[in-house]
C-alpha cells in the first residue's frame, strides 16, 4: 500500500524497489525512515555488500553506532 502511495506522489521521479535488498543494491547511501518490523533485524552483511558506498542514516535511531561502524558502515544516527 505505501508502495503504491509513494508511486502515485512521485511518479517516474523515483525508483520503487519490490523489495528491501533490492533498494540498497549499489546505493550510495541508506536513509532509515520508518520503524516498520520488517527493517527491525536485517542482514547487514547482506546490506554491505550490495552497497556501492556503505553510508547509513538513520533517523529512527534504530541501531548502536558502535555495531554499526564495526561492521563497516559510516553510520549517522541523525536526532541523537
Amino acid at each position: 500500500e505505501a508502495r503504491e502511495t509513494a508511486r502515485n506522489i512521485f511518479g517516474s521521479r523515483v525508483t520503487l524497489a519490490a523489495r528491501s535488498y533490492d533498494a540498497v543494491k549499489n546505493s550510495d547511501a541508506l536513509a532509515i525512515v520508518t520503524e516498520w518490523n520488517e527493517f527491525r533485524e536485517p542482514n547487514f552483511e547482506k546490506i554491505f555488500e550490495l552497497m556501492r558506498s556503505p553510508f547509513v542514516f538513520d533517523g529512527r535511531n534504530l541501531y548502536e553506532t558502535e555495531h554499526m561502524e564495526s561492521l563497516g558502515f559510516s553510520y549517522y544516527s541523525i536526532g541523537r
